[in-house]
């Protein structure tokens, strides 16, 4: 599908096939194209099939899909079975995510969210709390995408009453629309749409037009400035494969150094939204051969960094507080390459 094709004019189910297809030819993408041709089927009405893409995710059988965020396709499941009555197996599925406590915050918003559809206001708020307090607490700076998480418990507190608390205050500080959160969270503001007066309309398109401001920033976000991370063995296969590479990678433990280095440069200067992504060998190839390219030229590689963050298989810099590093040491960032003097270190 085209980014500007208009979303009435999409063959919902022709795209999910398509994707579908694509997945096969591209298994190291399979999750992120599943989960795109189950939200394809979902828009075409055909809830069933979409539930059927995401057992395909879960299921341990599944051939050559290794899955990275497991809790996310879970909470996506949930939401779907919910909007066709299945609603006790969504809610032992809410149950089951909320119970893994991930370290990313989508899960935590869809189910939040999936609660909160439903009119399940005290448990979609419980569940926005966990999800923040897990990944906020003493955290100086809320990463860019725990931002939902915020203005979603700021949405059901208002919903339900409550007074602002200091994480509301945070939810008001990082919403930067013309229209306060407050306004845009009203409950009152349903009731405008039904009014005659022209005035109560007015204030109300004023109203949508800033939410939308913030949903087109959201989707406008550049792809992430991605730095090529090579886990030691893909390197390994890499460098044996094409010697000429070796000038690039001197080591595996300067490979690393280079890119804490550079990511933190680039922080420095002020730039944002900042990734790490991960290569492969036999994604590489294919990737050299779609561009008529010899893999051992070096000029390929940040093309092909580029390509992988475009498909959304970066992975955000700096990782949030007490998450693993992204050198795959599984070590906390802070304990790894977060350290300060990590760089000269492994230099």
């Amino acid at each position: 599908m085209r980014p500007d094709t208009p979303a009435e004019n999409v063959d919902h189910a022709a795209e999910a096939a398509r994707l579908e297809r694509t997945a096969g030819l591209y298994p190291e993408d399979a999750e992120a194209l599943l989960l795109r041709a189950a939200a394809h089927l979902e828009l075409s009405g055909d809830r069933p099939a979409a539930t059927k893409l995401y057992d395909r995710l879960l299921s341990s059988g599944t051939p050559s899909v290794s899955l990275d965020n497991p809790s996310l396709v879970r909470a996506l499941k949930a939401s779907n079975l919910w909007e066709y009555d299945h609603e006790a197996e969504a809610r032992a599925i809410i149950d089951g995510v909320r119970a893994a406590s991930p370290r990313d915050p989508a899960p935590w918003v869809i189910v939040a969210e999936a609660l909160e559809s439903h009119d399940e206001l005290e448990a979609a708020h419980e569940t926005f709390t966990e999800g923040a307090r897990l990944l906020l607490t003493d955290v100086q700076e809320p990463p860019y995408s725990t931002h939902p998480l915020l203005y979603g418990r700021h949405r059901v507190r208002r919903m339900l009453g409550l007074p602002h608390d200091e994480w509301d205050a945070l939810a008001d500080t990082l919403h930067t629309m013309p229209v306060s959160l407050d306004e845009l969270h009203d409950p009152k503001r349903v009731w405008s749409l039904g009014s005659e007066d022209p005035a109560d309309l007015e204030a109300e398109i004023s109203r949508l037009r800033a939410e939308l401001g913030a949903y087109r920033e959201a989707l406008s976000r550049p792809f992430p400035v991605a730095m090529l991370h090579w886990p030691a063995g893909e390197l390994a296969e890499l460098i044996e494969a094409y010697p000429a590479l070796s000038s690039e990678y001197p080591s595996y433990e300067e490979h690393l150094a280079t890119i804490e280095a550079a990511l933190r440069e680039l922080a420095a200067s002020g730039t944002p939204n900042l990734g790490v992504v991960p290569g492969t060998v036999p994604s590489y190839e294919a990737f050299a051969a779609s561009e008529g390219a010899s893999p051992a030229d070096p000029a390929l590689l940040p093309q092909y960094a580029t390509t992988l963050a475009a498909r959304g298989l970066a992975v955000a810099w700096p990782p949030q507080r007490g998450a693993a590093c992204w050198c795959g040491s599984q070590r906390p960032y802070g304990e790894c390459h977060g350290t300060e003097g990590a760089v000269a270190a492994d230099r």
